[in-house]
């Protein structure tokens, strides 16, 4: 019991440990990889129940109950649908045996400890998801800005005096045209797939 109280006090009770790509795999999360649409594990950490796998596409959470217990639970966080923010890395203090990262992906908030020996990699993790942060909210300033450019243009068609031919006629050009161009928009802003971004900053 001890051992477990100062194990707890350290830290080193789940502390996770930086998966090499020749190893994804010997992983459970390498199953739920979804290979036929190209994506990519780019950072892996495996702690004692729990497997924190980062993709092009997504973060799958292999979630364990307890290092004891061979029950497990997928979760599937697409960036593109859960935003990520407030990324944060705790470096080690003197007496300290692991460092932390931390970040919010939608609503949920995560915290995973890493060896302290593999601070380097976790900076490159680090570098990539705050990086993929600043890409998202940006994105989503263009995103409403562009949103709400369309709803002016609808507000002042329909308080102009055309007749309610020309204005039908008109506010049926504009609906084709605002179609076209919210999805042009959106494809270029939306971004789904941000493994150009693992690429630059993880060097494995």
């Amino acid at each position: 019991m001890f051992k477990k109280m100062a194990s707890d006090a350290l830290g080193l009770s789940d502390v996770g440990k930086i998966i090499a790509p020749q190893d994804y795999d010997k992983t459970d999360a390498d199953d739920y990889v979804m290979h036929e649409d190209q994506e990519k594990i780019y950072f892996l950490i495996k702690t004692k129940a729990d497997e924190y796998c980062f993709t092009n596409l997504a973060l799958i959470h292999v979630d364990g109950e307890s290092a004891v217990s061979s029950k497990r639970t997928l979760k599937r966080y697409p960036y593109s649908q859960h935003a990520i923010s407030d990324v944060l890395l705790e470096t080690a203090g003197k007496i300290d045996l692991d460092v932390e990262i931390a970040f919010r992906l939608g609503t949920i908030n995560y915290k995973i400890d890493v060896q302290k020996d593999q601070i380097e990699q976790l900076k490159d993790l680090y570098k990539s998801l705050l990086r993929i942060a600043e890409m998202t909210h940006e994105n989503a300033i263009v995103m409403d800005m562009a949103n709400q450019s369309l709803d002016k243009a609808v507000t002042i068609l329909q308080n102009s005096r055309l007749s309610d031919i020309a204005l039908d006629d008109q506010y049926n050009k504009l609906t084709d045209f605002g179609f076209t161009w919210m999805t042009s928009v959106r494809n270029q802003y939306h971004v789904k797939d941000f493994g150009d971004v693992f690429e630059k900053y993880i060097n494995n």
